[in-house]
């Protein structure tokens, strides 16, 4: 195997002299500073602000150019600087009005914004080799890029750079420049994003998150249970295709399906106009306004939330080992009286008109509610667009990750009230704490090898993490969405986190959860999932002052804000964003979310690469090249 791998790597470098140069290389790379890495979770479906978030590096672009205007923060110039670098394309539509027909006051403009683009360009390279550099630099821009990059120093006439700049303008090619140098200043500002899960539902349009997010140059996703049910449904798994639809439905963002994925919702629509049809819903009117009339929301709402309790029901049967009877919620009814037995408490409901319900058999769907999930699953699995999508999610995900001293997962580690592991068998095994990630990794990813195909048990367990009291995606003791639409007492609502939300504020106890995920010390556990309720006085770093939540309530629904963590070269800052409204407005007004930024940790002294796991990496790819020259040498492997 070692031979094989030595054949393989002597296709890139064909001689000593060159794999001893790119040890060279690597072993400089250590000692650069670690590039920045942004973290941000449960974005929700807020497209545009995530857009805006990603567009000024969470905050990082706007002190960088203010340096380069000398602190004058207030100047026309300096906003629209910054606006060509958040939003180009529609800053250039602007400028395009206002320089029509004056080619000579475009080219100064031009030939002025970009010599300020690659000075911010030569302060954000610090901690890039001259290859990864390249690797972003559109083809078509290599040579100018190169002269911009090292002028006046690198010793070009001046006339090189003029006379390019104003044929660029002459041919209407400059703004395609300016445009890609944007991209540019953004991609190496930022070595990686990391989103933390939840990427869509409440807000509008996850379809148009993901399209974003696929548009980045390096994004890893951390799983989170909202990401789950949209990854089950896409497999055509009926209970998260109905779970799918109901939040959707509550929230009014029909548009993601029917627009985003082409998903077909009529046979939805048809069952509620036909089952429904003289139901008021009261308790299922949508959080927002819309266009479709409030009703018919309500009803098709009331219509796929009775099918999901029946498949949760039928689900929850299938998987006894699960110990989630107390959830099998349609079986606790009493259909005589009205009433609900919830962990051994009579609650009245407040809505018992249920006409596809048997009550001597009452998970089992209506003639009418299978032939609407067998259309809507068919239209699930048919959607390329949501295949795709949720596909790379998978390619691009797991259930955390590890960045030099930061822990990454979505919420949780399932605890008992001694904080001591709960476990949970997994493929016949037992997986307690942070071996549990690794076993759903395995579910997840054999899923989709095998797409809609795949074993059904493997598809139930993307609900268990949506909603199982141990799952690392969840944390609480059940998902109560029956009781709040039935029931009046809102005693039957409450959800009881688990020890896990107590536990996170010891630095002992965390500082155990980073050594078993391999940070020896000072680790920091980041997680997302539940909203911090800063109105209230909640705090996203915990008091053992090594856990943070990032949950910052990046979704409108929950508050407009939102944290990115950022992993620096000297420490961990906390960026608060704030609501925003759309690029055009912002182009338009001048407007910006200014973050509050906040140290959380900083460092002693400048953290290298060879102090993270990226170093770990590249020392492996040293020895690699070692062991080839040694190949070489010993006429193991032929040089060319």
């Amino acid at each position: 195997m070692e031979k094989i791998i030595q054949q393989i790597l002597s296709k890139a470098f064909p001689s000593t002299e060159a794999a001893a140069y790119e040890i060279a290389a690597l072993k400089a790379q250590l000692e650069l500073p670690k590039p920045a890495i942004h973290v941000i979770s449960d974005v929700h479906g807020e497209a545009r602000k995530l857009r805006h978030v990603i567009n000024n590096a969470s905050g990082h672009l706007r002190p960088v150019v203010a340096e380069l205007f000398k602190g004058n923060t207030e100047s026309e110039e300096f906003q629209e600087f910054l606006h060509l670098l958040y939003y180009p394309t529609e800053l250039l539509q602007k400028k395009t009005e206002q320089f029509d027909g004056d080619d000579e006051a475009r080219y100064q403009w031009v030939l002025t914004t970009v010599q300020r683009q690659f000075s911010i360009v030569r302060t954000e390279i610090h901690s890039k080799r001259r290859k990864d550099i390249k690797h972003y630099t559109p083809k078509q821009f290599r040579e100018i890029y190169e002269l911009l990059l090292n002028f006046p120093a690198g010793g070009h006439n001046e006339h090189f750079l003029t006379a390019s700049i104003r044929e660029l303008v002459n041919r209407k090619m400059d703004f395609n420049l300016l445009q890609s140098a944007s991209r540019f200043i953004r991609n190496i500002a930022v070595d990686e994003l990391v989103v933390a899960g939840d990427l869509g539902d409440r807000g509008s349009r996850i379809d148009k998150v993901i399209d974003y997010l696929m548009r980045q140059s390096k994004v890893s996703i951390v799983w989170g249970n909202h990401d789950v049910i949209w990854m089950g449904a896409c497999l055509g798994h009926q209970a998260l295709i109905a779970i799918v639809l109901r939040v959707s439905l509550r929230y009014r963002r029909m548009y993601q399906l029917e627009e985003g994925y082409g998903i077909l919702t009529n046979s939805l629509e048809l069952l509620a106009r036909n089952i429904y049809n003289d139901d008021p819903a009261e308790f299922f009117k949508p959080k927002r306004g819309g266009e479709r009339h409030e009703i018919d929301i309500a009803r098709m709402q009331k219509a796929i939330s009775i099918i999901q309790f029946k498949l949760e029901g039928q689900m929850i049967e299938r998987h006894p080992e699960w110990e989630m009877d107390d959830r099998n919620i349609l079986k606790r009814i009493d259909y005589d009286k009205g009433t609900v037995d919830i962990e051994g408490t009579i609650y009245p409901l407040r809505d018992t008109y249920f006409p596809t319900i048997d009550p001597a058999d009452p998970n089992k769907l209506s003639a009418e509610e299978q032939h609407c999930m067998d259309r809507l699953a068919e239209s699930f699995i048919s959607s390329s667009k949501l295949w795709q999508h949720m596909k790379w999610i998978v390619e691009r995900g797991s259930m955390a990750e590890v960045r030099d001293t930061a822990c990454i997962f979505h919420a949780c580690l399932a605890l008992d009230e001694n904080a001591n592991y709960q476990p949970l068998e997994i493929d016949g095994v037992e997986h307690r704490g942070t071996e549990q990630f690794n076993a759903f990794n395995k579910v997840i990813r054999r899923s989709f090898r095998k797409g809609h195909k795949a074993d059904q048990n493997d598809k139930d367990w993307f609900y268990y993490l949506w909603a199982g009291p141990k799952s690392p995606l969840f944390g609480k003791d059940k998902m109560a969405t029956f009781e709040t639409y039935f029931i009046e007492d809102k005693a039957s609502h409450k959800e009881t986190k688990n020890q896990w939300y107590t536990s996170i504020h010891e630095a002992e106890f965390c500082d155990k959860i980073c050594r078993e995920m391999g940070v020896p010390e000072n680790g920091l556990i980041v997680n997302g999932h539940v909203p911090v309720k800063v109105d209230k006085g909640e705090d996203p770093v915990k008091r053992g002052g090594n856990a943070v939540t990032i949950d910052g309530a990046f979704s409108e629904a929950y508050g407009d804000r939102g944290y990115t963590l950022i992993l620096s070269e000297n420490g961990e800052y906390l960026a608060e964003h704030h609501g925003f409204k759309d690029p055009r407005s912002a182009v338009r007004t001048g407007e910006d979310i200014i973050p509050t930024v906040r140290k959380i940790r900083s460092y002693e002294s400048v953290r290298l690469n060879k102090d993270t796991e990226k170093g770990k990496a590249i020392r492996q790819q040293i020895k690699a090249l070692d062991d080839l020259i040694e190949a070489y040498e010993d006429g193991e492997i032929n040089e060319e």
